[in-house]
């Protein structure tokens, strides 16, 4: 199944003028039963043409791992340990998905990586559309702010979406963006987080915030703070080198980066430009 983005017109106004007998006119009018659309239309959804238990991605999704095996994944929704401090629904395996076009620059970029003694890992690549209205759904949800103090220490989460953290729908959706960093090659080990330990801050120094071993960017992924923008300052020379390293290790094999955040890029050719699916992030949808 997929969603398509939609438009939908302004009403008229149809009205009707009674003819005026004497001094008194009388006026009818019809009831506004249409309201004008919003400016930013969210995607609508298209009839399937099978259930949902048979749907599939279109031709052309692969699992990345089935592209470029070396390619390391940490797909932080199928788990616990994100902003939200439970699996998200949609993520049924931590698989990267994405269409080939993407996939196969992604590969690119992994050689790239490697000549400088480094390579890639995966957050997060395509994304269900079920998953971004979870998002929605807990962000109207005041009372659930478990993870509040690693990955958004100082907004509210009110805010979230207001100031560009998280939005809806999003490019995720269409199968050519990827939340990724770069690690050492080799990778060092990663410890596995906990449910229940003591969060730390994600704009904390490397080496106090949760142990991620990519290298140092700053702040940890998926992190809502301004520190996470990709050119901020604020962070320390190796930080920022290694941000602009994966920078233009990423612009120069076809991908655009979204300044709010270090990790995010699009494919900029992406084949499904317009249009946000709904098939579940499992094997068994490619």
């Amino acid at each position: 199944m997929r969603r398509r983005r939609g438009r939908v017109g302004r009403a008229g106004w149809p009205a009707a003028l009674a003819a005026a007998v004497s001094l008194v006119a009388l006026l009818a009018a019809c009831p506004a039963s249409e309201r004008a659309a919003s400016p930013t239309p969210a995607p609508t959804p298209v009839t399937p043409t099978a259930t949902p238990a048979q749907a599939r991605a279109p031709a052309g999704f692969v699992d990345l791992a089935d592209v470029d095996p070396t390619i390391d994944a940490d797909i932080r929704y199928a788990t616990a340990h994100n902003f939200v401090g439970r699996p998200i629904a949609g993520y049924r395996e931590p698989l990267c998905l994405l269409t080939r076009p993407a996939a196969e620059a992604l590969r690119r970029v992994q050689e790239d990586a490697r000549g400088s003694g480094h390579r890639l890992k995966v957050y997060d690549c395509y994304r269900p559309q079920p998953a971004v209205d979870d998002f929605v759904a807990w962000g109207k949800r005041p009372g659930e702010e478990r993870m509040k103090a690693e990955f958004y220490p100082a907004v509210a989460k009110s805010r979230l979406f207001d100031e560009g953290y998280l939005g809806a729908p999003t490019a995720h959706s269409r199968g050519s963006t990827v939340d990724l960093t770069l690690v050492a090659d080799p990778p060092p080990t990663q410890r596995p987080f906990v449910p229940g330990e003591r969060l730390v801050s994600c704009t904390a120094p490397a080496g106090e915030r949760f142990a991620d071993n990519g290298v140092d960017m700053g702040t940890g992924y998926d992190c809502f703070d301004p520190r996470a923008h990709t050119a901020d300052r604020r962070i320390t020379e190796t930080a920022q080198r290694n941000r602009e390293l994966l920078k233009r290790l990423m612009t120069e094999n076809g991908f655009a980066n979204y300044p709010r955040e270090w990790w995010h890029y699009r494919y900029v050719d992406e084949p499904y430009p317009d249009t946000y699916f709904d098939v579940p992030v499992a094997r068994s949808s490619i």
